[in-house]
């Protein structure tokens, strides 16, 4: 694949000479131009110059074989043909035999003939009696034109070449900054997610590299919610997974009622290992980047209910309902199973700290573009140096029977959802409010 350096190189160098081959073809082009009209002038020079040396000379024959003067005794430039002719067409003077055959002088001003199958260019000029023609060969004309184009192209072919190489070192000093960001990547220990530092950096490359050091920070982010996943996951899982081998070898043991309570033992064990296991799943979902939206809207309402249906199934009669007489139907602004999640872990951790029969209060209002989910239970309450504790994962006051993992679940969709969570503690128990955004209508 081609190198960037390459491609920029090719890329503007061929702008680059294209526009110096324009240029160039321009300058040329007038520059002949130029020449062409200036040698016309000698023309018309050398003719003026000869009249004025035919007045001061003495008297031209009328007929008969034109006097022959030399091209010095005229003052015609060297390569140039001169002639002088009457009104007639007699040939009174000349300045050459080389071509043999007369020159045209029947029209007045510039003119192109062809003299012993040679192009000429000619000019005549009338001066009384006379008519004073100067030439000279479209051959010589066309060389001399050539050697001044030619000497005029050659610096600016070497300066177009001079600089096709300054663009490429340049390219290359403009590129050293990537080489460099490549070079410290590469000496990178595979494991090593420290952000890169490269000084002195383009600005234009400063955006890359911040990007570069972002993604580093979000692998570390990911790694370190693994390991502390797996770390917990261990640590959480092994105690009922002990508790139930426990309890597997007693009722082995035994008969009767011992056997049944050891079992029955053993299969709450095992709810609580299928919960913990369940609330791991989700936390690590949650936490990552895996998609929640299924398409299914709900209203805060419907959250409201098919969190309770969700709720403790043989304590979810504790829970009291208070639906206010104005709601708004709009659905909320998250996914649904989220939003259903955040709220039932709410609504389990209030019915495990509320003791015996006591209620479980849920309301809920909306204000604007939000809803507003309370859940208030009725036990001894969080001390106030704990409820910064509360999502933590894994973290249990003395008297909690859950895994530890309700809350942190509850906290980790607060942040991915745009959503915020409040904890009130009272002395007759624990007041939480959950605030959603709502779609507009």
């Amino acid at each position: 694949m081609m190198s960037l350096r390459l491609r920029l190189s090719l890329t503007l160098g061929a702008a680059f000479a294209l526009i110096w081959a324009l240029a160039a073809a321009w300058m040329l082009s007038d520059l002949r131009n130029q020449m062409m009209f200036s040698l016309d002038q000698r023309l018309v020079a050398s003719a003026r110059m000869v009249a004025g040396l035919m007045e001061q000379l003495p008297k031209l024959p009328t007929k008969g074989e034109g006097t022959h003067f030399s091209a010095e005794q005229l003052n015609v430039p060297g390569g140039m043909a001169c002639q002088v002719s009457s009104l007639r067409g007699e040939i009174l003077a000349r300045s050459h035999t080389d071509p043999q055959q007369t020159l045209e002088a029947e029209k007045m001003g510039f003119h192109d003939q062809i003299i012993d199958g040679a192009p000429w260019r000619s000019f005549t000029l009338a001066r009384g009696d006379l008519r004073i023609t100067t030439a000279d060969r479209q051959i010589e004309r066309e060389a001399l034109n050539m050697s001044i184009l030619l000497a005029a192209s050659v610096p600016v072919g070497v300066a177009l070449l001079g600089c096709l190489c300054l663009l490429w070192l340049g390219i290359g000093q403009g590129l050293a900054p990537l080489n460099r960001m490549r070079d410290a990547l590469m000496r990178r220990s595979a494991d090593s997610l420290e952000p890169l530092q490269i000084q002195p950096l383009p600005s234009e490359l400063q955006p890359l590299l911040d990007t570069q050091n972002q993604l580093f920070q979000r692998i570390g982010k990911t790694i370190e919610r693994e390991r502390r996943l797996t770390g917990d996951a261990a640590h959480e899982l092994r105690s009922p997974l002990t508790a139930i081998k426990t309890h597997l070898q007693v009722a082995r043991m035994t008969d009767g009622a011992a056997r049944d309570q050891s079992l029955a033992r053993a299969e709450e064990g095992a709810d609580r290992l299928h919960r913990t296991l369940e609330q791991l799943l989700l936390l690590a979902r949650v936490e990552g980047s895996l998609s929640f939206d299924d398409g299914v809207q709900c209203s805060a309402e419907q959250v409201a209910k098919l969190a309770i249906q969700d709720a403790g199934s043989g304590d979810r009669h504790r829970i009291k309902f208070q639906l206010p007489s104005t709601l708004s139907a709009a659905p909320v602004q998250m996914p649904a199973v989220l939003s259903i999640a955040a709220l039932r872990n709410l609504l389990d951790n209030a019915l495990r700290h509320t003791p015996g029969d006591g209620a479980v209060e849920l309301s809920l209002e909306t204000t604007g573009s939000h809803v507003r989910f309370v859940v208030r239970d009725h036990g001894a309450g969080i001390a106030e140096e704990n409820l910064q504790h509360l999502t933590q994962r894994f973290w249990r006051d003395g008297q909690s029977t859950g895994c530890g993992l309700g809350l942190a679940i509850v906290q980790a969709i607060v942040q991915r959802c745009a959503c915020t969570l409040h904890f009130d503690s009272r002395p007759d128990g624990l007041r939480v409010e959950l605030t959603m955004p709502l779609q507009a209508i």
